[in-house]
C-alpha cells in the first residue's frame, strides 16, 4: 500500500464508504485462574482487526522518530514527531485499547485529520482499503462497546473475520479536553420561537449535547439514532402533512444529521431529503469531525444547507435559527 491514501473518488451519497482496515497483533490476555496453562508451548499471537474511514486519513507512513512530550495525560501517548514542519502527537492504540502489542513486523503510524486537529497512531500494520455500503455497517451491542470503552462505533463482518470501526473522535477528546463539544453558557439565544428540529446522530452522548443545546435556544428537539431512522421518521411527518394538506415545514422546521452513521449515513440522507419534492425546502446542516476544508464540497454536492465542524456546538444552533429565518422570509 502506497505511504499517502489517495484521493477519495466516492461520489458523496451513495451510503458508501471506505474503510482503513489495519490489525493490532497481541499477546492472548494470561489466564489467572490458571497461569500454568499459559506457559505450556510457546504462547501464539493474534491479530485483532479494526478500521478508519479513509476521509480522516492523510497518510500512513513508516515509524517517525519520536520525542517524548513532558507531562502527557495518559501512557497511551508515546510523544510527539515532525512532519513536514508539523508537530503530530503519536498514541499506541495497541495501549489505549489495554492490549499486549507484539512486535514482529516494524510498526506503521496512520496520521489523521478530523475535528480540524492532525493526530497519528501506531499500529502493528495495515492490510487494505476496503469499499463497504453504510447498510452494512452495524452498531455494536453493549457488551462490545463496554469491553472498548465505548471506543468502537460501528462493526463489519467480513467472510473470514470482524473489523471494528474505531471512534477515534472519542479517544482524541479524552486524552485532550479542550476538544470536547462544549456548550457556551455566555451566548444568549432567543427562545420565543419554539422551532422544532429533528437530530441525527449515533452517539448517545454528542445527540444529548445536541439536544441540550438547541433546547437552550428554545428549540423542540425528536432524536434518532441514525440516518435510516431519521429518514423513517421524515416520511412519517411527510405523510401527517399530506393528511392534513400543511407543509412539512409546519411539523418540522430543521434537520441537524452527523455524517458518519451505520445504516445510512448523512449525505445519503440529505440527498434523500433534497430530492423530495415535500422535503427539499426543509434546511439540511451536516455536523460532523468530517467537515474540513477539503472535503466540504461533498455536502455542498447533495444539497446541504450548511455544515459545521462537531466543535463548534454553540454555534450550531445561531446557525439552524437563522437558515429557518431566511426559509420563512423567502416564502
Amino acid at each position: 500500500m502506497s505511504t499517502e491514501t489517495s484521493e477519495i473518488l466516492l461520489e458523496a451519497g451513495t451510503n458508501e464508504l471506505e474503510i482503513v482496515e489495519f490489525y493490532l497483533e497481541e499477546m492472548p490476555k494470561i489466564d489467572e485462574d490458571n497461569p500454568s496453562r499459559q506457559r505450556e508451548g510457546s504462547p501464539k499471537t493474534r491479530k485483532g482487526y479494526f478500521g478508519i474511514n479513509v476521509a480522516k486519513v492523510l497518510e500512513i507512513i513508516r515509524m517517525p522518530e519520536v520525542t517524548e512530550m513532558p507531562e502527557v495525560s495518559h501512557e497511551a501517548v508515546l510523544g510527539a514527531f515532525n512532519l513536514r514542519s508539523r508537530i503530530i502527537p503519536l498514541l499506541d492504540l495497541s495501549k489505549w485499547l489495554k492490549k499486549r502489542r507484539v512486535e514482529n513486523e516494524p510498526p506503521k503510524v496512520i496520521v489523521t485529520e478530523f475535528n480540524q486537529v492532525t493526530s497519528a497512531f501506531m499500529v502493528s500494520g495495515v492490510t487494505r482499503i476496503h469499499r463497504i455500503s453504510w447498510e452494512d455497517v452495524e452498531a455494536p451491542n453493549k457488551y462490545v462497546s463496554a469491553l472498548s470503552s465505548d471506543s468502537i462505533t460501528g462493526v463489519v463482518k467480513f467472510d473470514d473475520r470482524i473489523v471494528f470501526i474505531l471512534d477515534l473522535e472519542r479517544i482524541v477528546s479524552e486524552l485532550n479536553p479542550e476538544m470536547r463539544l462544549k456548550l457556551d453558557d455566555t451566548v444568549e439565544f432567543n427562545a420565543e420561537e419554539r422551532y422544532r428540529a429533528l437530530i441525527a446522530d449515533d452517539s448517545p452522548l454528542i445527540r444529548e449535547m445536541i439536544s441540550d443545546m438547541l433546547g437552550q435556544a428554545g428549540f423542540r428537539v425528536e432524536k434518532t439514532n441514525n440516518g435510516r431512522e431519521c429518514w423513517d421518521r421524515l416520511k412519517e411527518i411527510k405523510q401527517s402533512a399530506q393528511d392534513e394538506s400543511r407543509p412539512v415545514t409546519d411539523f418540522v422546521q430543521v434537520v441537524v444529521s452527523d455524517i458518519e452513521m451505520p445504516m445510512m449515513d448523512g449525505h445519503h440522507l440529505t440527498r434523500r431529503i433534497k430530492d423530495d419534492p415535500a422535503l427539499r425546502d426543509l434546511p439540511v446542516i451536516l455536523f460532523s469531525s468530517l467537515i474540513t476544508d477539503k472535503l466540504r464540497y461533498r455536502g455542498e454536492s447533495v444539497g446541504a444547507d450548511d455544515q459545521i465542524s462537531k466543535p463548534e456546538i454553540t454555534y450550531l444552533a445561531q446557525r439552524a435559527a437563522a437558515l429557518i429565518e431566511a426559509r420563512k422570509h423567502k416564502r
